[in-house]
């Protein structure tokens, strides 16, 4: 079972990465584009190919169909992100959006790439590796460990995206509220005698 809670947890992450990308080709064709390593007749091809990929495979994945052949090649596009990620790494250029799972929240927000996607894109490749090379599991394995991949990834993409959303601690409102509160004190604590 935990393998196909692996192979759920890698089909819910292709699926939640590549819905954002069909919903907007314009933007998927412009993060496509920006990694500079495809000539430009080809750009718009895998712009429009690209989130499919994603999808069928991520819901094959998650389905439990033909886990090492869909594994394998899950594991070949991570290691293609892998790849894309660290040649521009090594470039130095990191300012363009990756469009790993959205976009950049504006148009003038720059969106900026770092080593961290390049090894979540290959630790990613490895867990669909593993997927690969598992045992076939039984129909009632494959439904249980779906269930509990896509539960697991789901939780942690609401829990980002509730802390992207969300401040917890200090708010930056408190830095204009702190020295007020601390005069008000100060008033109220010499107005007592």
């Amino acid at each position: 079972m935990l393998w196909a809670a692996l192979a759920g947890a890698v089909g819910t992450v292709l699926v939640i990465a590549g819905v954002p990308k069909a919903g907007d080709l314009a933007r998927t064709e412009r993060s496509v584009r920006g990694y500079r390593l495809l000539p430009d007749p080809l750009v718009p091809v895998v712009a429009a190919v690209l989130p499919w990929v994603e999808i069928v495979l991520g819901a094959a994945l998650v389905l439990g169909l033909v886990p090492r052949a869909t594994g394998s090649a899950a594991a070949a596009l991570f290691v293609v992100f892998f790849l894309a990620l660290t040649v521009n790494l090594l470039r130095g250029r990191r300012d363009l959006d990756c469009g790993c799972f959205a976009f950049a929240a504006s148009e003038a927000e720059i969106a900026q790439i770092g080593w961290r996607h390049a090894l979540r894109a290959a630790g990613l490749a490895v867990a669909a590796v593993l997927v690969a090379a598992a045992p076939v599991p039984t129909v009632f394995e494959r439904a249980a460990g779906a269930g509990i991949g896509v539960f697991a990834v789901t939780v942690a993409a609401v829990g980002l995206y509730v802390r992207s959303v969300m401040a917890f601690g200090r708010r930056p409102v408190d830095d204009y509220l702190t020295p007020a509160a601390v005069r008000l004190r100060a008033v109220s604590a010499s107005s007592r005698y």
